[in-house]
C-alpha cells in the first residue's frame, strides 16, 4: 500500500482537529439570537406573554429571544412556519390550545404532532366579556338577547377554530342560543372592535381584556373555569354558578420544530424551567391575569394529546365549521 502524501497527511490531521471544534460549536447553543414566533397579532395575550418571557429568559439563555408576529388562520400561519423551519433551535414559537383545534377544522395541513413541545407556560379559562356600558350587564341578559334575536348578537373571537370560537360555540350548545361568531386575526383586534361598538361581546381569555377591565372599559360576564379567578376578577362568576355546566380553558407553551437535536431541547427545557420562576415574569403574569401553569415536556405532551382528543370530539359533535 503506498504511503500517503504530505498533503493527504495534513488533510487527515486537519480533519481530526476539526472534530472537537464541531462538538464545541454544538455545545455552545445558543450562539446567536433566537427568533420566537407569536402566531397572533401584537397586543394580544399571547404577544404580551411572549414579550415578558423574552425579557425574563435572556439571563438563562445568554441570547435574546426576538419576537416576530405571524398572524393568520387562528395561529396556523405562524405554526406552519415553525413546522417548516430548520430544526436547529434558532426558530421557536409560542403554541396555544388552538393547535389542538384548527387541524380538525381543515384550516391547516399539519397537526399538533408536527411540532416538539418544550414546556407549558400558563393556563387560563375562556371568558365572555362586553363593554362596560353594554345593556347586557349579566350573562343572563346577554343570553336573553340572543334568544330574542337568534344569530344577531355578534361575538368576536381570535379566528375560526380559536379557543374563543369553540368556547362560544359550546356555550351556544349548552344554553340553547344562536350567536353570530365574528372572527378576527387575533384577540386584540376583536377586543378593539368591541371597544369601538362594532360587536356586542368577545370570547377570549382574561389576559386579553385585563387592561380594559382594570380601566373600567370592559366587563367580564363569566369565566369558563371550575372556580373563580383572582387578580381583580373575584366577583366574576363561573358558568357553573350560572347554571351552565361548561368548562373551557386554554394554555400557551413553547415549541420547537420536530427533529430539533436533544442537546438543544435540553438547553431550552432548563432555561424555561428557570425563566418561569423569575419574580418579574410571575408578577407580570399575575397582573395580566395569565394564570400560572408551568408543565415540563412530558406533562405538556400528555396535555396536548388529551386536548387534541377532546376538541376533535367537540368539533365533530357540534358540527363546527372553520368559518
Amino acid at each position: 500500500m503506498p504511503l500517503p502524501t504530505r498533503r493527504q497527511a495534513l488533510a487527515a490531521v486537519a480533519a481530526l482537529g476539526a472534530l472537537p471544534v464541531a462538538g464545541l460549536a454544538q455545545a455552545a447553543y445558543p450562539g446567536k439570537p433566537i427568533e420566537l414566533i407569536v402566531p397572533f397579532a401584537a397586543g394580544g395575550g399571547t404577544d404580551v406573554l411572549a414579550r415578558a418571557l423574552a425579557e425574563a429568559a435572556r439571563p438563562h439563555l445568554g441570547q435574546s429571544l426576538i419576537v416576530v408576529n405571524r398572524a393568520g388562520a387562528s395561529g396556523g400561519v405562524g405554526w406552519a412556519e415553525l413546522v417548516n423551519a430548520r430544526p436547529d433551535g434558532y426558530k421557536l414559537a409560542i403554541v396555544t390550545v388552538e393547535i389542538t383545534m384548527i387541524p380538525h377544522l381543515g384550516v391547516v395541513r399539519f397537526t399538533a404532532d408536527d411540532v416538539h413541545p418544550i414546556a407549558r407556560l400558563n393556563a387560563d379559562p375562556a371568558t365572555i366579556a362586553v363593554r362596560a356600558d353594554s345593556p347586557h350587564a349579566t350573562l343572563e341578559a346577554l343570553l336573553a338577547a340572543a334568544r330574542k334575536a337568534p344569530g344577531d348578537l355578534r361575538v368576536g373571537n381570535a379566528g375560526p377554530g380559536s379557543l374563543g370560537h369553540l368556547a362560544a360555540a359550546a356555550l351556544e350548545d349548552k344554553a340553547g342560543v344562536q350567536l353570530n361568531h365574528v372572527p378576527f386575526r387575533g384577540a386584540n383586534p376583536a377586543v378593539l372592535d368591541l371597544l369601538g361598538g362594532h360587536i356586542e361581546a368577545v370570547a377570549v381569555t382574561p389576559v386579553e381584556v385585563a387592561t380594559y377591565v382594570q380601566a373600567g372599559k370592559i366587563r367580564p360576564l363569566a369565566v369558563m373555569a371550575e372556580q373563580r379567578i383572582a387578580a381583580g376578577w373575584e366577583q366574576v362568576p363561573t358558568l357553573k354558578e350560572r347554571g351552565i355546566d361548561l368548562v373551557v380553558g386554554g394554555w400557551r407553551g413553547l415549541a420547537a420544530p420536530k427533529g430539533t437535536p436533544p442537546e438543544v431541547l435540553a438547553v431550552l427545557r432548563e432555561a424555561m424551567a428557570k425563566t418561569l420562576r423569575e419574580p418579574a415574569l410571575r408578577d407580570t403574569m399575575a397582573k395580566q391575569n395569565m394564570g400560572e401553569g408551568y408543565l415540563d415536556e412530558a406533562a405538556f405532551k400528555a396535555l396536548i394529546a388529551r386536548d387534541n382528543a377532546t376538541f376533535r370530539a367537540l368539533i365533530q359533535r357540534l358540527g363546527i365549521k372553520p368559518a
